[in-house]
């Protein structure tokens, strides 16, 4: 039996899934935000100045802001990047940060739900039945929609049921320890800036983060090699940095998508979005703006499909974000793809950093995502300094 109808319901409350259900109560639609409780996504927590002022944040909620970013390179180089006037990086806790988001879209008007989705049926009724129980061994419970937005990460269980090739996603797996912090260590931790280490014993093929949160921080590394000991690495990290002792808040894992599903839509009933879309940036590994964006955008392409009926809108979600995002996207895959490869070029990227034009504009393109055009010539340096490191003309400064 069919609980209840609604125009959308959007499955997994994150910052894609809460976005896209506080949009969609804001335009009048009816909602059902359903979530998977006690869930925390393994996360830097970083966001940028653009996203609390698109999104409506209040700066209640940054826990921190960092002034600068340290990239540490397989030699133990390391090379400061500041911020400088234009910004800064914000911390958030995802466990408050995206409980807000969901408690702000119940009072926009969306219902929420406790659950786990199951699967979809159809029938001769309007529109998809989501089935799912609010508890493990519960009764399964059936509510219909006009709509299912999946926002339910990166093995997501509405994707992989169905839009063809969602099972294949490419991700990287994230792992880190929430700890209680100390303002500094003599080793080297320091509680207002974000460190990035590129070392091959870290991680063979991403990266790994020191990210202070005020009072706690963030350890962790991610890597896609499936023989690889996350929880070593990040052990590895504390004892180097001093921070054996710390008290252990939380421990988490996940994987983190970096590259975007060709399909977002069934091209009947479905759509999703964030992490189940595959919106996280690769080499940064960024995700909370770009999720948010991308459940806006579900929302608003929700929107048009209820008041059409028309499948074909669906498509227009992912053309809207690429055309937004795709080729900053692309540039960033393209540098894991190569940078990421060895630490013999780990050193040459990390070396690269130190280039103020590299700092300008990477600190630029960070604050308004989006590729900058506004020095050209600086571009030009960069690309012939890029081309050196690649081709090894240029020595690795020690």
């Amino acid at each position: 039996m069919v609980e209840k109808q609604y125009d959308v319901v959007v499955v997994g409350g994150g910052p894609s899934g809460a976005t896209a259900a506080w949009d969609l109560a804001k335009a009048g639609r009816s909602v059902l935000l359903l979530d998977r409780a006690g869930r925390i996504k393994p996360c830097g927590g970083a966001v940028p100045p653009k996203l609390m002022e698109e999104f409506e944040v209040p700066q209640s909620l940054l826990v921190a802001r960092a002034n600068s970013a340290r990239m540490v390179a397989p030699s133990n180089r390391a090379v400061d990047m500041p911020v400088g006037e234009i910004g800064y990086v914000g911390m958030v806790d995802r466990d408050v940060f995206d409980e807000w988001l969901r408690e702000r879209a119940r009072i926009a008007g969306a219902e929420r739900r406790k659950g786990t989705f199951d699967h979809i049926e159809r029938d001769n009724g309007e529109g998809p039945i989501v089935c799912f129980r609010e508890e493990r061994g519960g009764d399964m419970q059936r509510v219909r929609a006009k709509l299912v937005v999946g926002c339910d990460g990166a093995r997501s269980a509405v994707a992989r049921e169905n839009i063809e090739n969602a099972e294949n996603m490419k991700c990287v797996f994230a792992y880190h320890e929430v700890i209680k912090s100390p303002p500094s260590t003599p080793e080297g931790f320091d509680g207002t800036r974000c460190d990035v280490l590129y070392q091959g014993h870290l991680s063979p093929d991403f990266y790994a983060w020191v990210f202070p949160h005020g009072e706690e921080s963030s350890i962790g590394v991610g890597s896609a090699n499936k023989g690889f000991s996350l929880r070593g690495a990040v052990k590895t990290m504390r004892d180097d940095m001093g921070l054996q002792d710390c008290e252990t808040v939380r421990c988490e894992g996940a994987p983190i998508p970096l590259k975007p599903l060709k399909r977002w839509d069934n091209g009947r009933d479905v759509l999703v979005a964030g992490d189940a879309a595959g919106v996280v940036a690769p080499a940064s590994g960024e995700g909370i703006y770009y999720a948010m964006t991308c459940g806006r955008i579900a929302a608003q392409t929700a929107d048009a499909f209820v008041a059409s009926g028309n499948p074909v809108t669906l498509k227009q979600a992912r053309k809207t974000f690429m055309r937004a995002h795709g080729r900053v996207f692309w540039v960033l895959g393209m540098m894991q793809y190569f940078w990421y490869s060895s630490d013999k070029r780990r050193e040459r990227f990390v070396d690269m950093c130190a280039d103020k034009d590299v700092q300008q504009l990477t600190w630029q393109a960070y604050m308004n995502k989006k590729l900058v055009r506004a020095k050209p010539l600086a571009h030009l340096r960069i690309f012939l300094k890029d081309t050196a490191h690649l081709l090894g003309l240029r020595p690795v400064t020690r």
